[in-house]
């Protein structure tokens, strides 16, 4: 896939065009962010009303046409095996169980789930805003073997970069259409080759057909309805946030608000007429209220965001309220690393049993190719053989061991996994919170990343992410805390590939999460 004369090369003056180009349409388009306090200080942007370009790669990076046809191919398969997780209970009951006495975080979003169910979930309907991360591998055994896709993680809570990865493709086709890359980029680079990518227009259309969903006003008070963004504060990836959200009410026509997530007792209510309506109270509208048909959960995955009981306090007012969430509680649960080890261990019966009898019963064989091996770490015949392999000096090279945690920055590479078990000592409990995965390790490519006004040139690695996006019912059919047989069901309503996302880091790091500090934003060159 690499070749000697990609990305092209550039003198000195057109080198600086280039820049100019990318900092003057990022910024004209909203390819941005909030610079950090250690670019900025706070002193300096004590408004936040600062913003730079986002990390960026000068040209798209090259990528397989057949990977990335088939990331996409199956992307409404995995949004409905997801689905069919969040909506099977006994099944996730029994996973998370596993997880409750080794992992506190884990085990108090279980507990908001059994508080709403003890009283009943009032909102039979859930939305997922879908993203599931491949590599390219090649298996190193097998002289000429064609590239395929490894999944690294399935996202299902604040899948980010929806917004961003739309306008970093119209960047680079822009760079195309004009001088600013030099004449031999013809080689590589053409409209054939630069795919569209309409991520933003199909994110922000899920979120409106589940506002749609959630129907009139169930206020006895008629309110105006609203949809919620739950976000942190402050937040540099703003923009990313935003295009979504501008979008809903310049498209849609639908209000859409930013609620940190700290502030969500302050500002919400529920009604106590049994319908559990939530309220919205915007602090800039004085005497305004809204229902609230929709929460979008852009905060809510990360420990550092329940710093005390309160915090639990709001997530449980929201999941118990008759809002749509994306995610719930069950759905947000899914996608925890243990979910996608037990699906993923060699020999694992579960994704048969979860599609067998969906409309994507015949996509079972493609997803499965998509997985490399994931263990656990446990007393099970996998699980000890798994220790086995972490705790090698030589074999441990091959693996990554993961926590049940989303956002970058979490995980423990190679050499470095059995000084980080042998710290956790002989608590079993520890050592069960953690997944080992089979590496995956894609061939290196060249280009350049331009971060924080500097650019770094050399050997990278891509990651491509595919958005999806699944509306569906759950058939719980509860209200009020009683059974109630509304002759509707579960099953899924909506299910579309809604876009992708194309992350590149240089080949020494081993994280890629562009918000986390790693990496950059990017869009695919086909070959």
């Amino acid at each position: 896939m690499a070749t000697s004369s990609y990305p092209p090369e550039t003198a000195p003056e057109q080198e600086r065009y280039l820049l100019s180009s990318i900092n003057d349409w990022s910024i004209l388009n909203g390819l941005a962010v909030r610079p950090s306090t250690d670019l900025i200080p706070v002193d300096a942007d004590r408004s936040r009303s600062l913003a730079i370009t986002a990390p960026v790669t000068l040209f798209p990076s090259l990528f397989p046409r057949a990977c990335f046809s088939e990331a996409r191919a199956i992307q409404q398969a995995y949004n409905e095996l997801y689905a069919a997780i969040a909506r099977d209970r006994e099944w996730l009951k029994e996973i998370v169980e596993r997880l409750i006495e080794v992992d506190d975080f884990i085990a108090k979003l279980w507990n908001v789930h059994c508080e709403v169910e003890k009283e009943g979930y009032v909102q039979d309907l859930s939305l997922g805003i879908f993203r599931s991360d491949y590599m390219i591998h090649k298996d190193p055994e097998v002289q000429d073997a064609k590239p395929t896709i490894k999944q690294v993680e399935f996202n299902t809570i604040a899948s980010s970069f929806g917004g961003l990865s739309t306008k970093v493709s119209q960047l680079h086709s822009y760079l195309n259409s004009t001088t600013a890359y030099p004449p031999s980029s013809k080689e590589h680079i053409s409209s054939a080759s630069l795919p569209e990518n309409r991520s933003t227009d199909s994110l922000t259309r899920g979120l409106a057909i589940a506002h749609s969903a959630y129907g009139t006003s169930k206020s006895s008070l008629e309110l105006p309805l609203c949809i919620l963004f739950i976000v942190t504060i402050p937040e540099s990836n703003i923009f990313d946030q935003l295009a979504l959200s501008t979008s809903l009410q310049t498209t849609y026509g639908i209000p859409t608000f930013r609620l940190p997530y700290s502030l969500i007792l302050d500002h919400t209510s529920i009604s106590s007429d049994g319908k559990r309506v939530l309220i919205y109270s915007p602090p800039h509208l004085a005497n305004t209220v809204y229902e609230v048909s929709l929460i979008y959960f852009r905060a809510g995955y990360s420990p550092s965001h329940y710093p005390s009981s309160s915090s639990w306090q709001a997530r449980l007012q929201l999941e118990r309220s008759a809002a749509i969430k994306c995610p719930s509680i069950l759905t947000h649960l899914a996608g925890s690393k243990k979910v996608q080890q037990e699906l993923a261990t060699p020999g694992s019966p579960h994704l048969t049993n979860l599609l067998s009898r969906t409309s994507s019963a015949d996509m079972i064989e493609r997803i499965r190719n998509t997985f490399t091996a994931i263990y656990p770490l446990d007393s099970t015949p996998e699980g000890k053989h798994a220790i086995t392999l972490a705790t090698d000096m030589k074999t441990s090279e091959n693996y990554v061991l993961k926590p049940q945690r989303e956002g970058g920055g979490n995980n423990i590479y190679g050499s470095n996994i059995p000084a980080f078990l042998a710290n956790l000592g002989d608590d079993q409990q520890k050592w069960r919170a953690h997944i080992l995965m089979e590496l995956i390790k894609p061939p290196t490519l060249r280009n350049t990343i331009f971060r924080n006004g500097e650019l770094q040139s050399g050997e990278v690695i891509g990651e491509l992410g595919v958005y999806g996006v699944c509306l569906w019912r759950n058939g719980h059919g509860e209200a009020g805390g009683k059974k109630v047989d509304d002759g509707k069901g579960g099953g899924v309503l909506e299910n579309w590939e809604a876009g992708f996302l194309l992350r590149t880091k240089g080949s020494e790091s081993v994280e890629g999460g562009v918000a986390a500090g790693f990496g950059a934003v990017d869009s695919p060159c086909l070959v």
